[in-house]
């Protein structure tokens, strides 16, 4: 049979309450009481399971995580960075999705209320935001992942999505694209501002401002890309670029030209942002602003984790950088895309 905590304390000749005080390092101890104890530990091999010394110290040793989706495929990099750093601490980690809306909120606000995790980890809010600020103002740890400061409350990690987007930009226009389309994320969404904004100023200070046509509002998938892109394309508008905001909806724009039978990048070069394993793979292979999504996911867990022990949480945005990778998706211009007949 497994040694217990009582084993301990009848073998020591002391409580169980004495033996957890040893184990936690709370409350005024005899030292010689506490080195007998300790000894004794060694002597059976008793070992504390992970619950039972986060309840002794008032904590469930379990990190909360909220995500909008697990379809989105940048989720699954930042979740395995999250992953490495809680498990290396002896932590678990309790995932929700808030994909189906009020019934994904109540079932995460029963594990709340149950006090099932001891902070929290959230990427983009859209939809919960008022409910994860009453959770800070009651005293739950949040911090978000990919949001630069556009909710300044909550102390985040982020990417340079200003600089992204402008990467993005000088580079289709150094390959002579004068003429893009860009298919944002949510308006809502602060990472689709800012990708916008850096991409906008770039066309503008190299004299060719972007029209409101050439903005086209989107929803990160890859369904919505075909469709924008084949929406663009009944109007007759020419194009001679695309900067998708995210790869999802990249793919969904290079499906679309294909079947249209436009060629890329020779007729129209097309760009996407997150730089996910799908981007190198895609036909042809993505250009695209790679994000360091793991190491988003790891800095955020860092981050929660150093304030339960005693780490004050950060009042700025912890800003990782991107870079732009290319690949065979975008080359020098030959010609832009003439009207469908």
């Amino acid at each position: 049979m497994p040694i217990t905590i009582a084993d301990v304390a009848a073998h020591a000749g002391v409580s169980k309450t004495t033996v957890s005080r040893v184990l936690n390092g709370k409350g005024e101890l005899n030292a010689a009481t506490a080195a007998r104890v300790r000894q004794v530990i060694a002597e059976l091999g008793y070992v504390p399971s992970a619950g039972a010394v986060g309840l002794a110290r008032g904590r469930t040793q379990i990190v909360g995580m909220l995500v909008p989706s697990l379809t989105w495929p940048w989720i699954g990099q930042v979740l395995q960075g999250v992953i490495d750093v809680v498990e290396a601490e002896g932590f678990g980690l309790l995932l929700f999705t808030c994909d189906r809306g009020e019934d994904s909120l109540r079932r995460f606000a029963k594990q709340v209320s149950a006090k099932s995790f001891d902070g929290l980890l959230v990427i983009e809010p859209e939809g919960t935001l008022d409910y994860i600020t009453e959770l800070h103002h009651a005293g739950l740890p949040v911090v978000l992942i990919d949001d630069r400061g556009h909710r300044p409350l909550f102390p985040s990690v982020a990417t340079t999505d200003r600089s992204g987007g402008e990467q993005a930009a000088r580079h289709l226009l150094e390959l002579g694209r004068e003429r893009p389309v860009v298919l944002t994320g949510p308006e809502s969404f602060g990472c689709t501002q800012e990708r916008l904004a850096g991409f906008a100023d770039a066309y503008a200070e190299s004299g060719h401002p972007l029209f409101p046509e050439q903005v086209v509002v989107g929803d990160f998938t890859f369904e919505q890309g075909r469709a924008a892109v084949t929406a663009v394309l009944s109007t007759g508008m020419t194009f001679d670029a695309v900067f998708a905001q995210n790869d999802l909806s990249a793919t969904g724009v290079l499906l679309a030209l294909r079947e249209a039978g436009i060629r890329v990048p020779e007729d129209v070069a097309v760009v996407g942002f997150d730089d996910v394993p799908l981007a190198s793979y895609s036909d042809p292979a993505l250009t695209t602003v790679h994000q360091p999504l793991r190491e988003m996911g790891d800095a955020a867990a860092r981050m929660l984790l150093a304030h339960f022990k005693g780490v004050p949480l950060p009042t700025a945005a912890s800003v990782l950088p991107t870079h732009l990778v290319v690949r065979d998706s975008t080359r020098p211009r030959t010609a832009t895309v003439p009207a469908p007949r």
